[in-house]
């Protein structure tokens, strides 16, 4: 098949972009790396009136740290994320997650603020930024918005995100002495769709765990923490006995759906199978240390 007839535009600043969108309407789209998008036009899925090209406004690129906060602009493409040495240092989770998402031509193409508003549960960013305390920040025609991640997706392809609003940034806070962070996931090929995976930041003292945010993918309608797991960390020392009473408490925590990698049981098992394995890489990275 082939796209719908639409208009397009391309807009150089945020102000173009937001008289374009009073012009033809909330039905219209944005357009940043398209990886999604123009999948969608193709199948007829999608038929907006108008595509907004937003890719060129220099607003909405660049990462930069304050020295408490990174700051990911969200034309940011997901290559550019993964080679940013301050991403690196800052917020590890995201650059572990970027060689798991698709392949390089997506990547090449395809930016975090698109992955975010497109609000995929199998996504491994949005449970990234939720893991991680992130803000996205908004942008209107009226002002800016700052939402906390972990209230920003509400369901299946579903964002707090008014039509009239697109992303702008996202605001990170920088990894904190004694933080470790692990992004694991099983998929059945690589640059597949998570079947399972998992976004997992520690924050240790010599002897135990003080704090833990563990945030599952491809298991719910959207990013899922697990606050009965976390709370079997907090208190104790990393070990296997601790790590199996986290697994075991997953029970609590979710209730996912089946779907085309299998069934219930299949999806609850491999939750499991993906922390315990989070749990001792960083087991053993801390030991190592």
């Amino acid at each position: 098949m082939k796209a719908p007839d639409f208009t397009y535009v391309r807009a150089a600043t945020l102000d173009d972009a937001f008289c374009a969108k009073a012009e033809h309407g909330p039905e219209s789209r944005w357009l940043a790396g398209g990886q999604s998008l123009l999948a969608s036009l193709a199948f007829r899925l999608s038929e907006p009136p108008a595509l907004i090209d937003i890719s060129r406004i220099e607003a909405l690129r660049g990462i930069a740290f304050d020295g408490a906060m990174l700051r990911i602009g969200a034309a940011t493409t997901h290559t550019a994320l993964g080679a940013s040495d301050i991403v690196a240092k800052h917020a590890p989770l995201l650059a572990q997650a970027v060689p798991k998402i698709a392949h390089m031509a997506v990547r090449n193409r395809g930016t975090i603020g698109g992955s975010l508003g497109f609000a995929d549960p199998a996504a491994e960013l949005p449970a990234c930024c939720v893991a991680l305390d992130a803000t996205i920040v908004t942008a209107s025609a009226t002002g800016e918005r700052r939402i906390a991640a972990r209230d920003f997706w509400q369901g299946v392809y579903a964002t707090a995100l008014d039509q009239s609003e697109l992303i702008t940034a996202i605001e990170v806070p920088a990894m904190r002495t004694g933080e470790h962070h692990v992004l694991y996931e099983v998929s059945r090929r690589a640059g597949d769709y998570a079947m399972a995976g998992v976004a997992t930041v520690l924050r240790t003292t010599a002897n135990s765990i003080e704090g833990a945010r563990l945030v599952f993918f491809a298991l719910g309608d959207r990013p899922v923490v697990a606050g009965a797991a976390a709370r079997e960390l907090i208190g104790h020392a990393l070990d296997t006995a601790t790590i199996e009473a986290a697994c075991k408490a997953l029970s609590s925590d979710l209730d996912p759906a089946g779907d085309l990698n299998g069934g219930v049981e299949t999806k609850r098992h491999l939750a499991k199978v993906v922390l315990g394995r989070a749990l001792a890489q960083l087991l053993a990275s801390m030991k190592a240390s």
